[in-house]
């Protein structure tokens, strides 16, 4: 597994849309997952929560049907699909973004024409961290 964890800022004025956008740059085989990077606590809390849903599919032991839906999950620390999303899931408006790329090729100059890097987003921040978990 290629894991690559990057951090953006954007506006997202409609997550559908975004979703659609982040889809057609990647393959089918490839995953793209999209957080809020308010809500992680550095690119080791992204490697732990990865490789905790490979292990899930491994064990069928996962939550959810689709890949980049556990990695969320794991992310999260949840159970449920809908918590998962409130606390990493896209929203409209000005946010800080870490993007999950796995078995990717190197899509940062794809999403830097959508979203400005800034790999600082990934720094933790632990009062917001305190207040959203």
């Amino acid at each position: 597994m290629n894991l690559q964890v990057l951090g953006f800022k954007g506006e997202i004025s409609s997550v559908g849309d975004t979703l659609s956008q982040i889809n057609s740059i990647k393959k089918d085989d490839e995953i793209i997952q999209l957080l809020n990077a308010d809500a992680v606590a550095g690119r080791r809390h992204i490697e732990h929560g990865v490789n905790q849903a490979f292990l899930a599919f491994s064990r069928g032991e996962n939550l959810a049907n689709d890949l980049s839906v556990e990695i969320c999950l794991r992310c999260s620390a949840q159970r449920q699909i809908s918590k998962a999303f409130d606390i990493l899931g896209l929203k409209e408006g000005l946010m800080n973004l870490c993007a999950v790329l796995i078995d990717c090729d190197d899509y940062a100059d794809d999403l830097s024409s959508v979203f400005e890097l800034d790999e600082s987003v990934l720094i933790p921040n632990t009062e917001k961290l305190k207040d959203i978990y």
